[in-house]
């Protein structure tokens, strides 16, 4: 049977650093009341010619230089974002252009920010399926564009960033993806979303949120996310080596973790400095934990994320 495996990940950040003082100075808050409530320091700020696209070309070209595979040799590219950089066409036809790839297909994915969980996983069923050897699957998102920059609640919680992973096809190996768990329960739809969109408003709009619902729910989703996908794989929380969250809230990852028994040291924290990055937010942490030499050859890591929809999931995977 065959695996995807990742070959490799890359990521990239805008220039911009926004601190929570800085926000401070024209927004009722503080850098303490931020931390208190989310363990975010700081966030990225994409510049005003920086596109969704631009930031996700950057972050896979640093995954394909990583995975020693040629651009034309990808077969597919699977961009998870809320925040494409036009209605349509897909914004990853843009990337697979800047790329310079002619002959595979492209398309985008919207899971908020559990995007890059549902897009791994159909990623996956692709390469199982033979319909594709070699996949680029890519989170990215200007969430900086859909705040409004006067409500406290939303507009500390969000940053702009790319992560991207290259998986490729393999057989008889114990390595890869082993399997995703994906959910959603629309019930939720009015309690995290924008309040634009081409159909009902003809206007982008803005991140609107029930925090408290929001909060409760993640809590108990992630708890299913979590005891599902290890049941279904008969793995044991003991055999876990990392839990790479999404990285919304240090209070909902913690709960997490305490579920799994994981120490703090065993969890990629990357929220602090980069906020939520949405949809680009486990790939980020992904890339980082790789490249500093914390994730290794043979490790066992969980990743799962919950968002707006609701919409939540996990994928097990081996390095």
């Amino acid at each position: 049977m065959k695996r995807s495996i990742i070959l490799g990940t890359g990521s990239y950040l805008p220039k911009k650093r926004l601190t929570n003082f800085e926000l401070s100075e024209h927004l009722d808050t503080s850098h303490e009341w931020i931390v208190e409530r989310t363990g975010i320091c700081a966030r990225y700020i994409a510049a005003p010619d920086e596109f969704t696209s631009d930031m996700a070309v950057k972050a896979s070209k640093n995954a394909l230089e990583m995975a020693g595979v040629d651009p034309q040799d990808l077969d597919m590219i699977i961009l998870a974002t809320s925040t494409p950089d036009h209605t349509f066409p897909a914004t990853a036809t843009r990337i697979q252009a800047g790329l310079g790839n002619t002959k595979g297909f492209a398309f985008d994915q919207a899971a908020v920010c559990s995007g890059f969980i549902f897009a791994l996983a159909t990623a996956d069923a692709y390469l199982k399926q033979g319909m594709a050897t070699t996949a680029l699957v890519i989170g990215a998102e200007t969430m900086s564009r859909i705040l409004d920059w006067k409500d406290r609640r939303t507009a500390v919680l969000f940053g702009d960033g790319a992560g991207a992973v290259v998986l490729g096809a393999e057989s008889n190996t114990d390595k890869g993806i082993i399997g995703s768990f994906l959910r959603t329960d629309g019930c939720g739809y009015d309690d995290l979303y924008v309040t634009g969109g081409p159909s009902t408003t003809q206007t982008v709009g803005t991140i609107h949120m029930n925090g408290q619902e929001v909060f409760r729910h993640a809590i108990h989703k992630l708890e299913e996310a979590v005891e599902e996908i290890l049941k279904k794989y008969s793995i044991k929380k003991e055999e876990l080596d990392w839990l790479v969250p999404h990285q919304a809230n240090k209070r909902i990852i913690d709960a997490t973790a305490k579920k799994l028994g994981l120490p703090d040291e065993k969890v990629i924290h990357t929220g602090a400095d980069q906020a939520n990055t949405s949809a680009a937010s486990i790939p980020l942490a992904l890339d980082q934990a790789i490249r500093d030499g914390r994730i290794r050859k043979g490790d066992l890591i969980l990743c799962e994320a919950f968002a707006g929809g609701f919409a939540w999931g996990s994928n097990l995977i081996r390095i």
